[in-house]
């Protein structure tokens, strides 16, 4: 078992994308804060899946969406 090994379909990877560019600059737009912070985290973290093709969270779970369409 590979580390990356893709798990996720290019729909899912798209929408990733779409909701990271969102959610990334939230803490130089918004109020500075814990919260906004942690968006951006997440943000950076769902770019960093959509990328890569892999989501971590799936594999401890066993999921794979890359043959559903």
């Amino acid at each position: 078992m590979k580390l990356f090994e893709i798990n996720q379909n290019k729909s899912e990877r798209i929408l990733r994308l779409i909701i990271s560019i969102f959610m990334i600059p939230a803490y130089f737009v918004l109020e500075q804060n814990n919260y906004t912070m942690l968006i951006t985290t997440v943000g950076f973290i769902l770019l960093f899946n959509s990328i890569v093709g892999t989501c971590f969270t799936y594999r401890l779970f066993g999921a794979n969406t890359c043959n559903k369409e």
